[in-house]
């Protein structure tokens, strides 16, 4: 018998799965130390028996009752037996690469043409059942690392990452030119087809990534449905842009119309009555400054007209008249022989006054005896 073990302890690095300790010899009195993320299991005549948990045991036969069980009676205080201890490592193996070994054939679900794609990407596992994973996978090795579980896995994997590929393209009508912006759903739907697969070694798949997908560029067939698929989307977006310039083109116009009517609404309000009285002035200065009876009399019909606009305009009209002949009251010229024309212009121009409406026959004469009495 080799020499038999005092203490049993994990030994492999933290990329292995499973480690199996060198020594198979032991006794009641050998101490097994299980770190923390570790489980150990005893193997004896091919058959997976005691299971330990994080600790430090001393393998007495309360502790080890399934070997206790397979054991000759002891013989003294010790019980030697022989046996295989595997330690199984059961924290998350991360960055594992995948990818297919050759090219996925399915019909291209958006555009029914048949097309061949390739992937790859990442996984990471971890031993969830350490009986199972022990059961079905370790067999004579005495470790089992993540190049030799991939190896394993690696016939596994092809077939039904291949199959699942072309069935979660199919299902979830994936467009091929699409793909690359719903990896992560894609990713997600294969992972969930994969997880009972794993799971029937005692492994749990705790994440799986599709990271490339080799598309067929330059595949006459793919480029020419690649070409019709960005011709409809750029067709689209122009639509929907032309139709989106129509709509702000719309609601410029009607927001510009309604500042316009507000604009008119408020100026009307403001002139109203101010607006009346420019008028009124523009025409009484037309009369008093125009030094053409000729003009005033062609003028008449229009002053008569302007007479007509209200009290408010007639009452500015006369005002303005007023000044004007407050004006030439307050000239002061010397009486010479020609102050006569002067009068006589001056009453054709009360005249032509009087007779377009803007002052009354009274108004007139008073107007006309003033100018008389100035130059008397």
């Amino acid at each position: 018998m080799s020499q038999i073990a005092e203490v049993i302890k994990y030994e492999g690095d933290n990329s292995t799965f499973i480690w199996k300790h060198p020594c198979e010899d032991f006794n009641s009195l050998t101490q097994l130390i299980v770190h923390e993320s570790q489980e150990a299991i005893f193997f004896m005549n091919g058959q997976a028996l005691d299971l330990f948990g994080p600790g430090r045991y001393t393998l007495e036969t309360q502790n080890i009752p399934l070997i206790g069980k397979a054991l000759n009676r002891a013989t003294g205080d010790k019980t030697p037996f022989h046996c295989e201890v595997y330690f199984i490592n059961k924290t998350e193996q991360m960055s594992i690469k995948w990818g297919t070994d050759s090219k996925v054939q399915f019909l291209e679900p958006t555009y029914g043409f048949p097309i061949s794609i390739g992937a790859s990407g990442e996984m990471s596992l971890r031993a969830e059942n350490s009986r199972k994973l022990l059961l079905k996978l370790v067999g004579t090795e005495n470790f089992l690392g993540q190049q030799k579980l991939v190896s394993f896995f690696r016939a596994f994997l092809m077939t039904r990452v291949k199959t699942y590929i072309a069935q979660v393209m199919k299902t979830n009508a994936i467009n091929i030119f699409e793909i690359d912006e719903n990896l992560t759903s894609f990713s997600e739907s294969i992972k969930k087809l994969l997880i009972p697969d794993f799971a029937d070694y005692g492994i749990s798949l705790e994440r799986f990534f599709v990271t490339t997908v080799v598309k067929p560029d330059g595949d006459r067939q793919y480029e020419k449905f690649k070409e019709l698929h960005f011709r409809q989307y750029a067709d689209i977006a122009e639509a929907k842009l032309r139709q989106q310039t129509e709509i702000i083109n719309a609601e410029t116009e009607a927001q510009k119309t309604v500042i316009d009517s507000k604009a008119q609404a408020t100026k009307r309000a403001q002139e109203g009555y101010t607006y009346a009285q420019e008028r009124g002035f523009d025409v009484a200065e037309q009369v008093a400054q125009n030094e053409a009876v000729g003009q005033f009399t062609n003028m008449g019909v229009g002053l008569g007209t302007m007479a007509g606009v209200g009290g408010a305009v007639g009452s500015v009209v006369g005002n303005a008249v007023n000044g004007a002949m407050n004006a030439a009251q307050t000239e002061q010229p010397a009486v010479q022989t020609d102050d006569m024309a002067a009068f006589k212009a001056k009453v054709e121009k009360l005249t032509v006054m009087k007779n377009a409406g803007l002052i009354t026959d009274e108004e007139f004469n008073n107007m006309k005896a003033q100018l008389l009495s100035s130059i008397l």
